[in-house]
C-alpha cells in the first residue's frame, strides 16, 4: 500500500517497491503487515522510526487520511488494536531446522 496518500511521510529517502520495479506508481509503496499483535511488534513503519503506537496512529491519521486525530480517537483506535493481541504459541517462536542446501541442488517444480 502507498504510505503517504494525503500527506507525505517524513522519510522520503526510501522509495519502497519502486527500488525494485522502477515503476513510478510503486513509489512509497510498502508491504503492510498484519495487525495481529501490533501492540507487541514495535518499532513501527518500514523504517522502524516510531516506537510508540499512539504516535504511529497519529502519523497514519495525517498521512493516510489527512486528519489530525483527537486524543480520544487515538485512544479508541489503540484500544481496538490492543484487542487484536493474542497468545503467541511457543512453536511460532522456534526457528525450524531445515536441511542443508547445496549450491547446485535443482529446485523442485511448482
Amino acid at each position: 500500500m502507498k504510505f503517504g496518500i494525503v500527506e507525505p511521510y517524513g522519510n522520503k529517502k526510501d522509495l519502497g517497491r519502486y527500488e525494485v520495479t522502477k515503476n513510478d506508481a510503486d513509489k512509497f509503496v510498502f508491504k503492510v503487515p498484519s495487525l495481529r499483535n501490533i501492540t507487541r511488534t514495535y518499532p513501527y513503519f518500514h523504517d522502524g522510526a516510531v516506537w510508540d503506537l499512539k504516535e504511529a496512529v497519529r502519523i497514519m491519521g495525517t498521512t493516510q487520511l489527512g486528519m489530525e486525530l483527537r486524543d480520544d480517537e487515538v485512544d479508541k483506535i489503540t484500544t481496538f488494536l490492543d484487542s487484536l493481541t493474542g497468545v503467541i504459541l511457543h512453536d511460532a517462536l522456534v526457528l525450524p531446522v531445515l536441511p542443508p542446501s547445496t549450491p547446485n541442488t535443482p529446485k523442485p517444480a511448482l
